[in-house]
């Protein structure tokens, strides 16, 4: 059996240097990030006053051109009707690349349905690592750091900024405050929370979604957090 030394490894008993800032800042910056975007879509009048076969053939187009994204984007859509007034569906999309996104967006706005929706809302954020995969590809295995997003019934979307009075406290007070914001969301197991990050991306700073079968489980989280 060969020596340590000549696997290329550390001796037995000598001790191994960290590797430095430099080294850990270029080692972070090689992990994969991921672009993530929801876009709100509202349905105009006139949608409702189309035959039933032309609307199906509108929404057989529009599905199938989604369809063909999926790879190289997740995607995951959900239903708002009856929920809110200015929106009606919403598309949630996850890539390596913004091309796909942008390719997408362009061939449905070449749809038949285009004519017929308005996009209400769109945020723009990133992943720091990539944290998302595909249930449908079997060589993927969810685990602590990769997790398989739209599993739940439920999502909910939160874009936000946060205050110059929060930037101007101290890092062990911030630190502090968001230490007791995860002891009280490890409370709530049925809601899984998703944090991306839109600093110089978009308006807001971050946008967390987050998952649930249970709507008065996340109700109960919010209300506590507050």
């Amino acid at each position: 059996m060969g020596s340590d030394k000549e696997h290329g490894s550390a001796p037995r008993g000598s001790l191994r240097l960290a590797p430095n800032c430099v080294e850990l800042e270029e080692q972070k910056a090689k992990l994969p990030r991921q672009f993530v975007n929801f876009t709100f879509y509202s349905a105009r009048p006139e949608w409702r006053m189309l035959a039933e076969d032309e609307k199906q053939r509108c929404k057989d187009e529009f599905v199938s051109t989604v369809l063909k994204f999926h790879p190289p984007l997740l995607i995951h859509s959900y239903s708002t009707i009856g929920l809110r007034t200015h929106v009606d569906f919403m598309i949630w999309r996850i890539g390596y690349e913004l091309d796909p996104m942008q390719e997408m967006t362009s061939q449905l706005n070449h749809t038949g349905m285009a004519k017929y929706l308005e996009a209400t809302q769109s945020f723009l954020s990133m992943t720091k690592r990539s944290m998302y995969i595909d249930k449908d590809n079997p060589e993927h295995a969810e685990d602590r750091l990769h997790i398989v997003p739209g599993k739940s019934d439920y999502l909910f979307v939160y874009p936000f900024v946060k205050t110059r009075e929060w930037y101007s406290r101290t890092a062990d007070q911030r630190q502090e405050m968001m230490d007791e914001h995860i002891r009280i969301g490890s409370k709530y197991r049925s809601v899984k929370l998703h944090t991306t990050y839109s600093f110089g991306l978009d308006d807001q700073e971050f946008v967390v979604a987050f998952e649930t079968d249970n709507p008065a489980d996340f109700l109960d989280l919010v209300q506590e957090l507050r």
